[in-house]
């Protein structure tokens, strides 16, 4: 049996002593955001994510979804989870006033999220994305439209989903098939297939706005054809209220590798009634609001499996007896030393350690960017905002994921045998790890979008501003008694994205296969030099809290040491990943395709 501890007291040191929320009072939300707010609120969701949601985990996988003609049964205990959810508030935390939302922060919404999914990431999927959903209606929706379904979708009465995938079309969504017919009474009527849609159906709320792309006949060929349209499982009375059944239905539930716990549905509509949201032919970009919020979302479900796994590997290997340290015994009153003594465990844990602290981190600065673009009074600092979260979503996106994998194949190596039997609950969070890359957009698609779009929009300004940030805390940690060594690798990580990005520009658009084949180290070299920046934040605030006196001296001084492993073992990739980058792609093309079938 697994266990789980919500990691608040580094949030708050993440969020106050590292960001300086408190200093944000101009911005909407942020205005009460005190100390003793943020931790009454990170302290009861803590409590909801250890005491209710962590125990559902193991018994969730196991027992799974279960579909019965078209209706779909969440595992035991869910509902009552789900209801106590949406009874304390925490879908409403961060959403609009004007809706019923609190209004508080998305920085403080990404902490609550990271509980919630480390805990259980299948429960937390059924919320978070009607979060999602609810965004991107009020970002596209009339004002009708809205006034309908968000307060409910607010209180978590109504869950959300979005409808991407068919059965012949997953990135390349202008082949998709599902049609939308207008109708007389300004509705349309929906007809076609949906697959892998994340709780699709099932019995936790009252009502299922699903978001379906769709194409209107008589619309522009491919992607510039596609419309988006609010389906309702329950059309709704003259009073609200839900009434018949629209002509949506679940074909199936997927069999799947891991999440059992959430049902992944293929989902049928049947002349089902749409009603429009944005223009006519505009979907893709009103979808998008919602993809930028699931990808970044998916992003935390990479350090919220890497979290859990982490701290269950910790306590496994400082129980664990087996061997003696190479250097002495450290536990001689006992048969051998706990495992958390060697060498190769502690490379593995620190690893784990490292990336957590450091993505936890980097998602809440990128909360803040995320808060300033949404919020913020001034237009120009929205702007810049703006520009930083839309260059850094795929790289959180495919990073954290991508190590979320990693810390837990890592985490359960630590276990060794132990760490391959169900009861243990390691392999869970290996299973489940393994989806995240490939859903929101494959993580090969991040790369490309990273680099295809990211990189030259605004003629490169995203990323220059970004690169003059990390230059900034170079210089200004460079004459650092402890930080300099820190700040000088994280110069040459900043040297080898500078080259990489002058190599892309060379070589990019005089062979597009030459980006392609970049794509995925280019955009490890963007994570670690991310990773760095906001690692050196936290160590610059350890060093000065230490010689400031504190009474987290110990808590300050494992920063440090965690910021130390983190530029000598992990920054230090950045060079294999530019040597791989410049190498080009021939020898990535030059091979026949029919030659990978040859025996």
């Amino acid at each position: 049996m697994t266990t789980y501890s919500a990691p608040t007291r580094d949030q708050m040191f993440l969020m106050f002593d590292v960001l300086g929320i408190d200093k944000h009072a101009n911005i909407p939300g942020f205005d009460d955001m005190t100390p003793d707010l943020a931790s009454a609120i990170l302290d009861e969701a803590g409590k909801l994510a250890s005491e209710v949601l962590h125990p559902l985990n193991q018994s969730g996988d196991e027992e799974g979804c279960t579909w019965t003609d078209g209706v779909v049964t969440a595992p035991t205990g869910f509902k009552e989870a789900y209801d106590l959810y949406c009874q304390s508030g925490w879908q409403s935390l961060t959403a609009n006033p004007d809706f019923g939302g609190q209004g508080l922060p998305q920085t403080l919404g990404l902490a609550v999220s990271e509980m919630m999914i480390a805990s259980n990431w299948g429960f937390a999927m059924y919320p978070g994305l009607t979060k999602g959903a609810a965004e991107a209606i009020e970002a596209h929706a009339t004002e009708e439209l809205k006034n309908t379904y968000l307060p409910k979708m607010m209180t978590g009465e109504w869950s959300g989903t979005m409808n991407l995938t068919e059965p012949h079309c997953g990135t390349d969504l202008g082949l998709m098939r599902t049609r939308a017919e207008p109708q007389a009474d300004g509705t349309y009527r929906v007809t076609g297939t949906k697959i892998f849609i994340s709780a699709g159906e099932h019995d936790l709320s009252d009502n299922i706005i699903h978001l379906v792309l769709a194409k209107i006949p008589g619309g522009p060929e491919g992607s510039k054809g596609i419309s988006l349209f609010i389906v309702p499982k329950f059309i709704l009375d003259e009073n609200g209220n839900p009434g018949e059944r629209n002509g949506v239905s679940c074909g199936s539930i997927e069999k799947k590798m891991g999440v059992h716990s959430n049902a992944t549905c293929v989902m049928n509509y049947d002349e089902a009634a749409g009603y429009l949201v944005g223009e006519e032919h505009k979907g893709l970009m009103a979808m998008f609001t919602m993809m930028n919020e699931a990808r970044l979302g998916v992003g935390m479900q990479g350090l919220g499996v890497a979290e859990v796994a982490y701290q269950n590997a910790a306590a496994y290997t400082n129980e664990r007896l087996q061997g003696r340290s190479i250097t002495g015994k450290k536990n001689p009153e006992g048969p051998a030393d706990p495992i958390i003594v060697h060498p190769d465990v502690r490379r593995m844990m620190m690893t784990s350690r490292a990336f957590t602290e450091g993505a936890r981190g980097l998602a809440l600065w990128m909360g803040l960017q995320v808060d300033m673009l949404q919020r913020h009074p001034d237009e120009e600092v929205r702007a810049q905002a703006d520009d930083l979260v839309g260059l850094m979503t795929p790289v959180i996106k495919a990073y954290f994921t991508d190590m979320g994998v990693e810390v837990a194949y890592l985490s359960q190596q630590c276990y060794g045998g132990h760490g391959y039997i169900r009861e243990h609950g390691m392999e869970q969070f290996a299973r489940d790890a393994r989806i995240a890359p490939i859903y929101e957009g494959t993580n090969g698609i991040q790369a490309m979008d990273l680099v295809g779009r990211k990189l030259g929009a605004k003629n490169g300004a995203a990323v220059q501003a970004f690169m003059a940030l990390v230059q900034e805390s170079v210089a200004a940690n460079g004459d650092h008694d402890t930080l300099a060594p820190l700040a000088k690798r994280l110069g040459d990580a900043l040297g080898h994205l500078q080259q990489g990005t002058m190599w892309l520009l060379q070589n990019g658009m005089a062979n597009p296969d030459n980006a392609g084949a970049a794509a995925v180290d280019y955009l490890r070299i963007m994570a670690l030099v991310s990773m760095g920046y906001v690692w050196l934040m936290q160590a610059r605030t350890a060093a000065d809290k230490l010689a400031e006196g504190t009474e987290n001296e110990a808590f300050m001084k494992n920063k440090l040491i965690t910021a130390r492993f983190f530029f000598e073992r992990m920054l230090p990739d950045t060079i294999a990943h530019l040597t791989k980058l410049e190498a080009g792609s021939e020898s990535m093309m030059d091979l026949d395709a029919d030659a990978f079938l040859a025996s």
